[in-house]
Formats: C-alpha cells, sequence, structure tokens
C-alpha cells in the first residue's frame, strides 16, 4: 500500500539548516508518509545529519543535478506517495499534529485536488517574524494564482497524479508555473483553516531577487495575459514594501 504522503527536502551544504527541518518530519504525529530526501552530493555534515535522524520512513540519495528544480524532478520519480508535499531545508511543518490535520482535510473530502493552508515567516532562532505577505484564500482556484503565489509552495500539497515535472527553464519561480499547471488540473482545492508551514526567511541576493521578480512576471503573463499582469504589477508594489517594513521591523525586535 502506497503512503498518503510523499515528503519531499532537496538539499545541498544545508547542515546549517537542516535539523530543524528533520526534527519537524520526526514528530509528525500522522505517520502516513515517505520521506525523501534528494542531496546535490553535499560536501558538509548534511548526509550524515540525515542518516543519524532516526526517520524510519526517510529514503536519502545524493547524485548531481542541474539545480533545485531539477532535483524536485528527480524526487518525484522516485515518489510513491499519493500527495507530494516539498518542505525546503530550514522549512518546518508548524505543530507536531500538522499533517495529522492534513491527512483529515484529505479523507474528509475524498481526496481533492489540492489541499493548501497558511503560512508563518520565522527566523533562524524559529521566532515567528510575521505571517507571509500572501493570505492564502479560502476558496483557491487557477485564477488565484493571477494575484501572485497566494500560496506558499511548501503548504501547496498536490496530489501525485495531477502534478507534473518543474520547468527547468525557469531557474527561480519553476514553483509558481507547477502551481498553476496543478491548479489547471484539481477539479477541487481544499483550506486546511491554520498555519500549517514556517518559512525560514533568509536573504536573497539581489540579482536572484530580481532575476525570479522577471520570471515570475514571465508566467503569469503567459497564463493570465500581459496588460492585466502589468496592471496588478502596479498594485503588487505597496503591497512588497508594507511587507518588508513589518519583517525589518520584527528582525530588528527580535536582534535585541
Amino acid at each position: 500500500m502506497n503512503p498518503l504522503f510523499s515528503i519531499i527536502t532537496v538539499t545541498r551544504n544545508a547542515e546549517n539548516t537542516l535539523a530543524p527541518t528533520l526534527e519537524s518530519v520526526k514528530g509528525q504525529t500522522c505517520r502516513l508518509f515517505e520521506y525523501i530526501i534528494m542531496d546535490g552530493v553535499s560536501t558538509d555534515r548534511t548526509l550524515k545529519m540525515a542518516l543519524n535522524a532516526g526517520i524510519q520512513e526517510a529514503r536519502i540519495y545524493s547524485s548531481k543535478d542541474k539545480g533545485i528544480y531539477d532535483a524536485m524532478n528527480n524526487a518525484m520519480e522516485c515518489a510513491n506517495g499519493e500527495y507530494l508535499i516539498f518542505l525546503n531545508s530550514g522549512d518546518t511543518f508548524h505543530a507536531p499534529d500538522t499533517l495529522e490535520k492534513i491527512a483529515k482535510a484529505i479523507m474528509d473530502n475524498d481526496f481533492p485536488g489540492i489541499v493548501y493552508g497558511q503560512t508563518d515567516i520565522v527566523d533562524r532562532n524559529r521566532q515567528r517574524l510575521a505571517p507571509r505577505h500572501l493570505t492564502a484564500p479560502e476558496t483557491l482556484t487557477f485564477e488565484s494564482f493571477a494575484q501572485g503565489m497566494v500560496v506558499c509552495h511548501q503548504a501547496f500539497v498536490a496530489l501525485r497524479k495531477i502534478t507534473q515535472q518543474y520547468d527547468l527553464k525557469y531557474r527561480f519561480s519553476a514553483d509558481y508555473d507547477w502551481c498553476i499547471k496543478c491548479l489547471q488540473k484539481s477539479k477541487r482545492n481544499v483550506l486546511v483553516p491554520d498555519v500549517v508551514i514556517d518559512y525560514l526567511s533568509e536573504g536573497v541576493t539581489t540579482a536572484n531577487h530580481k532575476a525570479s521578480l522577471i520570471e515570475r512576471f514571465r508566467i503569469m503573463s503567459y497564463y493570465y495575459g500581459m496588460l492585466p499582469t502589468l496592471i496588478r504589477h502596479l498594485k503588487f508594489i505597496p503591497r512588497f514594501f508594507k511587507h518588508n517594513k513589518q519583517l525589518k521591523k520584527a528582525k530588528t525586535y527580535y536582534s535585541k
């Protein structure tokens, strides 16, 4: 019998962020999962940490890849679970019963295409900084993602049979494209009315951030049209600065 979930963590030299992720997976009250760690031939303690974590459901692979999305594709090919959860190194489930809540939502709603929830932003000390700048909507549709990535990738739990490989022509935003494609195929989407993921806030280089925004604009224009996308981006600017201000304020408070 296949597990209900395939939890996937992609790593490469992740010794500084991996421990909370391993502890979170190990501590889940629901055990209906397999845990796939897809490593990109780390040269630090990453593999040793994964091997010593004591997670019975874990399968650990280490091979060269062409980047994070290629590694995710490789992990998907190994997955046996009915649903896929991508949990990056440093990110965690919000609570020990989070997976149990997601499983209940699946069972109570006759195996929907997508189950999703809210996300909190945390620092390396696991202190909550702020809620994610976009709130997951009560009703999620294909059109929802015209407003941006309204559900964090890690909080977006997709039925494996509706998924496809990540498009490797995108280096930074293939997850946004992937989620949209899942929404195109999903017939029913169910909200877990709770925070399900704690997302590690890490600095992104300016160059990568700009490249990511450009990619996301291209993806949004492809699915939702160039002119509507331009108009929406003008509305995004105040939201972006407001969220950055909140994060800076929270980081200043916890650094005292």
